[in-house]
């Protein structure tokens, strides 16, 4: 089971600036770049600001992709 980030996709709908962005999460726009292509796991309490500012829930930045079992 792997989770796969939706995380561009939301941004881009947002029509928020990516500096903008990370500037509220207080992270480099860099950290940002890898959390939108999978390269890292966002930590939790971040996720729930980004969430907040995306309009979304956390549960929406990621989804599962493969086999759960």
């Amino acid at each position: 089971m792997k989770l796969k980030p939706n995380i561009e996709k939301l941004i881009k709908e947002s029509g928020l600036r990516k500096d903008f962005i990370s500037t509220k999460i207080g992270i480099s726009t860099r950290m940002l770049r890898k959390y939108e292509k999978g390269e890292s796991i966002m930590p939790m309490e971040k996720a729930y600001i980004l969430a907040r500012l995306l309009g979304v829930r956390v549960d929406d930045l990621y989804e599962y992709e493969g086999d759960e079992s």
